[in-house]
């Protein structure tokens, strides 16, 4: 099994001092027992984070900016691509819009921790207004929705995790095909600001949703697998990362080195075969386990920069 571990070295301020003060001795352990692989090299610009570009190769999906079909995966795995087709679809996410004097900034949409009767009340009521559009909406999970309709084909969009605790404005769609969807969100502004579910989250003095975010357009090939069968995506560092709470994401990195680090450690002493891929927002750095003649391990063992090293590189 391949273990993915994205935000493994965020590149919020806090998170970034925090690194040195990290203590993983199951991860630098398990390092000197692996070999590395070449790196895959990303940016902080592009739509789609270099976590879910690895990801995506591994699915055999297309790796064009902005466009991996996360959302028509979900819809083929559902069956909806059989009467829908692979293309048009998205995700769409209600959230939290912050307005400020100079900008829009967006908590995580699982700051709202909406329940069911509340996102289907909300689908049933922002429903008719896509469908203006020609987009239908379908039930996903508590926290997001499929979206299908020919204005979200080959949409490039930024990646939820994009988003989230920045401005708003730099991640939002800008071709032309965009424009009615932009308006779709100033009319779901309006239509929200009084709606039964938001009186009942104000009343209680939780946020309230206010926008939605568009996300995982891109047409779905023939060739891509199901997501859980070639690669462990652990998302446990992700929300402290986002939020760029150091104190936060350091506890996560620690339970997840006494947990998962543990276990694939044990693997690797038992010559089970495993890969793991560390990813930051500049590189991610593979390692794979090899069958190495024995004084090559022990100079590994010298030679190998401990976590705290390698993360500063990511």
């Amino acid at each position: 099994m391949h273990t993915l571990i994205p935000f493994a070295a965020p590149a919020g301020p806090q998170c970034q001092d925090a690194m040195p003060r990290l203590e993983l001795p199951y991860l630098a352990e398990l390092l000197g027992l692996l070999t590395p692989t070449p790196p895959v090299l990303g940016n902080d610009d592009s739509l789609s984070p270099l976590h879910e570009r690895v990801h995506a190769k591994s699915l055999n999906l297309p790796g064009v900016d902005g466009l991996l079909p996360w959302a028509a995966l979900d819809a083929r795995q559902l069956g909806l691509t059989r009467n829908h087709g692979d293309t048009g679809w998205a995700w769409i996410t209600p959230c939290h819009w912050q307005i400020n004097a100079d900008h829009v900034a967006m908590d995580h949409p699982d700051t709202l921790a909406l329940d069911a009767h509340e996102i289907d009340a909300l689908r049933e009521a922002m429903q008719p207004y896509f469908a203006e559009d020609g987009i239908t909406l379908h039930s996903l999970n508590h926290s997001t929705w499929l979206a299908h309709g020919e204005i979200l084909c080959d949409l490039p969009t930024a990646s939820l995790a994009r988003a989230c605790g920045a401005k708003v404005d730099r991640w939002m769609p800008r071709v032309a095909q965009a424009r009615s969807l932009r308006r779709l969100q100033n009319e779901m502004q309006m239509l929200l600001y009084r709606h039964p579910v938001n009186d009942a989250r104000a009343a209680q003095r939780r946020l309230t949703v206010n926008s939605f975010w568009i996300s995982g357009t891109g047409t779905l090939p023939s060739g891509a697998v199901d997501k859980s069968d070639t690669m462990s995506v652990q998302h446990s560092l992700e929300a402290a990362a986002l939020r760029d709470d150091a104190h936060a994401w350091v506890q996560a990195w620690q339970q997840l080195d006494s947990s998962l680090i543990a276990l694939l450690l044990r693997q690797a002493k038992a010559g089970q075969a495993l890969e793991l891929t560390l990813c930051g927002e500049r590189m991610a750095a593979g390692f794979e386990l090899q069958n190495t003649a024995w004084w090559n391990r022990i100079q590994r063992r010298f030679t190998t920069p401990s976590p705290a090293e390698l993360l500063r590189t990511l």
